[in-house]
């Protein structure tokens, strides 16, 4: 039987590898799912592990916060380990974190075929971490999966055509997997329009005069924000010594299946993660980046996405924009887990 293992550590890649596991069950592929510890919070790994029916790895690293070089190389050095141990025919990683390269990174050295899930994604800007992680895993691998035209056309840019393919992306099969309607909302999700935020880029939270911009903004706005806070921005606002004010209240992260419920009734999503901005504009929520470029252009057609940056003092004005009514499909059909087990099948030796 072949058999494939799963490379996951952070919350995106939770939900992503949901559909993908279950479409190997489906093909009788035996799965190895193997947890890094890169989120370990209980609401940004556990939780969101249940939500998407992810069964318990078979193995989990523990490896937690640190730098990224030291948390990469432990990273590396378990799953060398784990490949050795478990022989896979194939290894599957996904998305831009420091999981996402070790594993590539790993799995290539040993000669093991590598896939991944999310491939050609491109901010073209090199400040960032998972623009590196990305196009770093991306040539290293031997199959290229991308959820778009656009990640498509990037890679054919950089001479990869040969090993990619269109596949769709995995969150819209993640996405209508949810009911949403049978999902209950927090609380303060309940009492009338709002704005739901997220803050965690080390670009926004590890300047103190940037947060505290981004913090005055989100107060400044008409409706009440809700800022769901990763436990980096946590750290961060303790460390600072920063209050919110104004409009701003905030709370927990939430889990998948409720906080794609609460962006579907808000007002708008502020926010600076990638995947997100994805989800809103699958749910037709209008989204504004707290960045200066987004890795999914796709979401900027008709205005449902709009990059903030450094328009701050814009805020209000942004986030109570009206976007076109009309918007496309770029994401695909809800199909992809499908399709990327059947070009794995295809292109492992």
């Amino acid at each position: 039987m072949v058999s494939i293992m799963n490379v996951v550590g952070a919350r995106p890649q939770f939900i992503k590898v949901g559909p993908v596991s279950r479409a190997l069950a489906e093909a009788g592929v035996a799965e190895i799912l193997v947890h890094t510890g890169q989120h370990y919070d209980v609401l940004m790994s556990d939780a969101i592990m249940e939500d998407v029916g992810l069964r318990s790895p078979d193995l989990n690293l523990g490896v937690r916060s640190d730098s990224h070089a030291t948390q990469t190389a432990q990273m590396l050095e378990g799953l060398e380990n784990a490949i050795l141990e478990f022989r896979p025919d194939a290894v599957l990683t996904y998305g831009d974190t420091n999981s996402t390269l070790a594993a590539a990174l790993a799995a290539s050295k040993l000669g093991v075929f590598t896939a991944h899930v999310e491939a050609g994604l491109r901010s073209f800007n090199r400040s960032m971490p998972e623009e590196l992680n990305r196009v770093a895993t991306d040539h290293l691998s031997d199959l290229l999966l991308a959820p778009t035209k656009t990640a498509l056309a990037h890679l054919q840019r950089e001479g990869l055509e040969r090993r990619s393919a269109l596949v769709g992306d995995v969150m819209v099969d993640a996405l209508l997997s949810i009911d949403l309607d049978r999902v209950e909302l927090p609380g303060w999700a309940t009492t009338g329009p709002f704005y739901v935020a997220t803050v965690h880029r080390p670009a926004n939270t590890d300047d103190p005069s940037r947060l505290a911009a981004i913090l005055e903004a989100l107060g400044s706005l008409d409706k009440p924000v809700h800022l769901l806070a990763h436990p980096r921005l946590r750290d961060r606002l303790e460390a600072y010594r920063m209050v919110t004010k104004g409009s701003l209240q905030v709370h927990e992260p939430l889990p998948y299946a409720k906080m794609l419920a609460v962006m579907r009734v808000s007002h708008g999503l502020l926010t600076d993660s990638g995947g997100l901005q994805k989800e809103a504009f699958i749910l037709g929520v209008p989204c504004t980046t707290l960045r200066e470029e987004t890795e999914w252009p796709e979401t900027l057609e008709g205005g449902w996405n709009v990059l903030a940056g450094s328009r701050l003092e814009t805020l209000p004005k942004l986030a109570g924009r009206t976007p076109d009514p009309m918007r496309s499909s770029p994401f695909g059909d809800g199909k992809a887990a499908a399709r990327i087990v059947e070009e794995v099948l295809r292109r492992i030796p």
